[in-house]
């Protein structure tokens, strides 16, 4: 039997099942400070993006019996992987469960900031009719350019083609097979040729923002920034700098720098759509991830 503690909610039946596999589960969530020592009494951790399991709760779990972590999720930047693998505590996540998911959010946030559906939304609860002020573009013809090309991006462009856009993409591993029909390119030719930039590349914290204010510049001043990767990938002040001098027509953001975020002039800004990382968050998806999580768990018992 193992101790589970779940600390940002999970599926109930995922859990259920957990429980009638003679596991103990606890759902419960802890603030920083408490993290570490509460982990001591438990074999696995279960957590989503609100949760962060950094070097000092590390140490202290160490004083105990943790010997994994599970992402109920993808990105893994909000746990200190490498040390937590190097101090004999496995990391897994579940990466093929919500692809489907964030990838139509993204879409979701094209038309959003396309057709100006969420300013819109706001100046009519004032008893505002502005109908003239919200001339929109159609998403078919126009070129998509997608940062990094993995399970999300591809289901992405799988979406976006259906639509009748072009696609372009670029990543650091290279060309993907298969997707002949697709454009290959750098990151700075990506940036000057599309209509649409969509991101779906980790923050590494080492490296600072992938969109800084000199890739911002390479951009058509008609173009869309989407970011439903993480935060910290895109410089917030130099983007609404870049909305503020008309160099972009529009961003749309479920992540941020800060969670939550406490960025209000880029929440405010007409022409920002934003969500509060809602992008696993549909029912289909946090099955999938309840299943695949049950599956890593398996799997590290058999050990």
């Amino acid at each position: 039997m193992l101790r589970i503690l779940v600390t940002d909610g999970m599926d109930k039946d995922a859990a259920q099942q957990l429980r009638d596999m003679g596991n103990e589960v606890v759902e419960q969530y802890y603030e920083p400070e408490m993290l570490g020592e509460a982990l001591q009494s438990f074999d696995v951790v279960v957590i989503r993006s609100k949760t962060k399991i950094r070097k000092p709760i590390i140490d202290e779990a160490l004083k105990g019996k943790l010997k994994l972590i599970i992402r109920a999720g993808v990105g893994i930047d909000n746990i200190d992987h490498r040390y937590a693998e190097e101090k004999g505590i496995k990391v897994r996540n579940t990466p093929n469960s919500s692809s489907a998911s964030v990838a139509e959010l993204a879409i979701g946030h094209m038309f959003a900031v396309s057709r100006h559906i969420g300013i819109a939304n706001v100046t009519m609860r004032d008893g505002k009719w502005e109908k003239k002020s919200y001339k929109g573009v159609e998403l078919a013809g126009k070129t998509l350019g997608l940062v990094g090309f993995g399970r999300i991006s591809k289901e992405t462009a799988k979406r976006a083609e259906a639509l009748g856009m072009n696609i372009c993409y670029t990543d650091i591993i290279g060309k993907a097979e298969g997707y002949d029909n697709y454009e290959f390119c750098t990151l700075d030719a990506l940036l000057q040729k599309s209509d649409y930039v969509s991101l779906h590349i980790p923050f590494i914290k080492e490296h600072g923002p992938t969109i800084n204010k000199e890739k911002l510049e390479l951009m058509k001043n008609t173009a869309f920034l989407i970011n439903c990767a993480r935060g910290g990938v895109v410089d917030e002040k130099a983007l609404v700098q870049a909305l503020n001098e008309g160099k972009l027509a529009g961003a749309a953001f479920d992540v941020f720098e800060e969670e939550p975020t406490k960025n209000i002039e880029l929440v405010n800004h007409p022409k920002v759509c934003v969500t509060p990382h809602i992008g696993a968050s549909t029912a289909e998806a946090q099955k999938r991830i309840g299943q695949e999580t049950i599956a890593v768990i398996k799997e590290f018992a058999k050990k």
